[in-house]
């Protein structure tokens, strides 16, 4: 028997230059930009909740990395 996936929670990889608020402002265009980011946040606790690198690190102050995958939707009931 062979399964397959009938619907992909839609997704992207970040640029390098990408915070929350500027992936909100592309990817949930019309939502008022403190809930696009929360819904982010929370849709993304692989990344959202990530520790902090180290101030001498080369990604110090980044959260979000260009090799994440950030889930721009719900997740899928």
């Amino acid at each position: 028997m062979s399964a397959t996936l009938s619907a992909v929670r839609r997704s992207i990889f970040p640029s390098a230059d990408d915070t929350w608020t500027t992936i909100a402002a592309r990817e949930l265009k019309g939502t008022p930009e403190a809930e696009a980011v929360s819904l982010l946040q929370s849709w993304n606790m692989h990344v959202f909740m990530r520790a902090a690198a180290s101030m001498g690190s080369p990604r110090a102050g980044k959260q979000i990395l260009p090799s994440d995958v950030i889930f721009v939707e719900a997740p899928k009931a």
